[in-house]
């Protein structure tokens, strides 16, 4: 014989499983005293034995083994008529274990981190939670469970593709150059999983319970403000509770935490196609010159690294220029010369280590009046007679000088810094006159300075400035036969008036007391 009995599983210690019963036909017309006994060997049920009343006696949790695969648990019952010997009968009894919904899902690991390429095409799958979720209910659908709630700030970029699926899936492209973007580099959400069945948690989780259905009954009561708790009674109303059972209570939250990596999209663009700085010839080495700029259209915005990849050199460098690499500040390395080069050309690169651009750099250099007359030879030595009629020239004497940078027909001549004329040329500006006395000096050392400071200024012309070269003149005066000379040294001196010979500014010499 066999009996079969259905309970649920985790019932509470002294549970009535059956009620056994039995008869004995010796004792028709009394009551039967009969004995109840478990033959096999059993951890879960016990039997009365006067009453056959059959009771759990130790956990009964259908999600372990052996019970997970195979729910029946079977014992024999027997009865007998005498303790000790005596007749009986023996039956089996086979419960089965009925599964409950006692387990949340849960979900190991419950954080993930995933990182994504802006612009990125809607609808591709950025994770599946499903994976790493779990109920550890026997029987559907206690073990099933669904993901919903995604939630968090742009939140709607993401989407879930189904709440049984548990893929989340990307709902719209990220572009992170769009205005309208919050400019958000990581996004959190939260998704919940949670059981479809109803739980039935309390005989595992009692204060787990009791909070999940106190934040349940929180949330509805703020979404219906006619439901109310009533303390004085320690009740919850019915209309609550009807809110309650419709709320999916015992979620587990999933936080997920979404990085989108920016792309480099654009070129760099420079602020010009082309730039041109002026620096005067005598601009110090190390110095800046100039600076270019360059940017892209890249959110956040990209490092830009600048370097010369053409040009820059002079004949005596391979680089005359250098640029810092971060800012594009434009330096010099070597001495800029105006007489040997007046224009420089380079190209300039900028790059955002995976895209370029170019940008042409010319350097004018300005003209600075940076070189000294030269005259060749620097000492002249001559000798004039006594009776050199004034005006003349002194021996057909003219100077001889160059410059580099300013043109002869510049120059300026003079012996004292009042007096000066712009000819080279020497003029006797007053006869001698020994006889009465008044010159007593036959040998003048005069020193000539030669000056170009009326270089025109222009807008490629640096700062004015004045260099002066010198020559050094010795003029001895030869007497009349008849004259007495003295060997005094004097000096002439150039006259403040000036004349026209020959269509030219003449110097006129005068004799220094």
């Amino acid at each position: 014989k066999q009996r079969i009995y259905r309970i649920p599983e985790e019932q509470s210690p002294g549970t009535v499983v059956a009620n056994i019963t039995a008869k004995d036909p010796d004792d028709e017309d009394s009551p039967s005293r009969l004995f109840y006994s478990i033959q096999s060997s059993d951890t879960y049920f016990s039997i009365n034995p006067s009453t056959g009343v059959l009771q759990v006696t130790g956990r009964i949790d259908r999600d372990v083994l052996p019970l997970q695969l195979h729910p029946n648990i079977s014992v024999i019952v027997r009865v007998e008529d005498s303790p000790h010997g005596g007749h009986s009968s023996e039956m089996e009894i086979t419960v089965i274990i009925g599964d409950i919904n006692d387990n949340p899902p849960e979900c190991n690991p419950s954080t993930f981190r995933k990182e994504i390429n802006e612009n990125s095409t809607a609808g591709i799958v950025l994770l599946d939670l499903r994976n790493s979720c779990n109920d550890i209910d026997a029987d559907p659908p206690n073990n099933l469970f669904r993901f919903t709630g995604l939630s968090g700030f742009g939140s709607n970029n993401f989407a879930l593709e189904s709440a049984e699926s548990g893929r989340l899936v990307m709902a719209e492209s990220i572009d992170l150059e769009n205005p309208s973007n919050p400019g958000v580099e990581v996004y959190s959400l939260t998704v919940r999983v949670q059981d479809i069945a109803a739980p039935n948690y309390s005989s595992k989780y009692p204060f787990y319970t009791f909070l999940k259905i106190f934040s349940c009954a929180v949330t509805a009561w703020r979404e219906e403000y006619h439901m109310y708790f009533e303390y004085m009674h320690e009740k919850i109303s019915q209309p609550y509770l009807t809110m309650i059972s419709s709320c999916v209570i015992f979620p587990d939250t999933i936080y997920i935490y979404i990085r989108i990596k920016p792309v480099n999209e654009f070129f760099p663009v420079f602020s010009s196609l082309s730039y041109e700085f002026n620096v005067p010839e005598i601009t110090k080495v190390g110095s800046s010159i100039g600076k270019v700029t360059a940017s892209d259209a890249d959110r956040p915005p990209s490092v830009i690294t600048y370097s010369i990849i053409a040009g820059g050199g002079t004949k005596d460098y391979t680089n005359a220029f250098w640029i810092n690499p971060i800012n594009g500040d434009v330096k010099i390395l070597a001495r800029l010369d105006y007489e040997t080069t007046q224009k420089h050309f380079f190209t300039v690169q900028a790059s955002d280590q995976e895209k370029t651009a170019t940008a042409s750099v010319t350097v004018n250099v300005l003209e600075v009046n940076d070189e000294e007359p030269v005259c060749s030879p620097k000492f002249y030595s001559f000798q004039i007679p006594v009776s050199l009629a004034v005006g003349s020239n002194v021996n057909g004497f003219r100077i001889q000088c160059q410059d580099r940078d300013s043109d002869p027909r510049s120059f300026r001549y003079f012996i004292e810094e009042v007096a000066g004329s712009n000819t080279s040329q020497l003029i006797l500006a007053a006869p001698f006159d020994y006889e009465s006395g008044l010159d007593t000096k036959w040998i003048y050392r005069l020193r000539v300075y030669i000056t170009d400071d009326n270089l025109l200024s222009a807008k490629n012309k640096g700062t004015h400035l004045v260099k002066t070269g010198t020559v050094t003149l010795s003029i001895r005066v030869i007497p009349n036969p008849t004259t007495v000379t003295t060997t005094t040294v004097s000096s002439l001196k150039i006259m403040p008036i000036l004349q026209f010979f020959h269509g030219l500014i003449c110097m006129r010499l005068k004799k220094r007391g």
